[in-house]
């Protein structure tokens, strides 16, 4: 079988963003107080969802961990889904599938914008997205969320970027994950050298989003 591999400066991206072979290993606080008039009722909500949240970026109750950052990634190609990535993963790295727990298309192969969530998260699996050290830490404690396109050599779309951030906002809020806890993967304390998500991805403004 034949392997597509991409060599960009010290990292390499094989079939779908900077990934390595060796795949690693609501809270409702209520009360109330009553005057001599009247009862007086009051709530602290610390977990609030909406609506406006997808359903599916909630993790079934009984398999949900306790997140502590989160790793941004590019896909280093101009194409490809959830579903790509899972295929090229699986016949090129022998893992059980795709690396990351989010993919956010960019029009290509998925919808620009469009969250796909992926059987990682859904099932609450360590990650395969963040390569360093054996067992690296990010893999275990990190969501992982790769947006679709080389950054190298373009922004990512305005969809992306409005996208990521409420899927970042949601996570941030749920896990209490601070901004400084939020990382580029070349950023990301012991992984490997690479420039995944590459040159032209700005962390600041995603900050700035939140």
């Amino acid at each position: 079988m034949l392997c597509k591999v991409l060599i960009c400066c010290s990292c390499v991206f094989i079939l779908g963003g900077c990934v390595y072979k060796e795949e690693p290993v609501l809270e409702v606080d209520s009360g109330w107080k009553s005057s001599v008039t009247q009862p007086v009722v009051t709530r602290k909500v610390v977990i609030k969802e909406t609506s406006s949240i997808p359903a599916e970026w909630v993790p079934p109750s009984y398999l949900e961990k306790r997140w502590t950052a989160i790793v941004i990634h590019h896909s280093a190609t101009s194409y490809g889904n959830a579903a790509i990535f899972d295929k090229w993963h699986k016949e090129s790295n022998n893992w059980n599938g795709i690396g990351y727990d989010f993919v956010i298309g960019n029009g290509n192969d998925s919808p620009d914008g469009k969250v796909e969530v992926t059987y990682r998260w859904r099932e609450q699996q360590t990650g395969a997205h963040c390569g360093g050290t054996l067992n690296n830490w990010a893999n275990k404690e990190a969501i992982g969320i790769c947006l679709v396109g080389n950054f190298n050599n373009r922004e990512p779309s305005e969809r992306q970027m409005q996208s990521l951030a409420k899927l970042v906002r949601f996570l941030q809020k749920r896990y209490s994950i601070n901004k400084s806890r939020i990382f580029g993967h070349k950023d990301t304390p012991g992984a490997r050298p690479t420039e995944c998500p590459g040159s032209m991805f700005s962390m600041a403004r995603l900050k700035s989003m939140l």
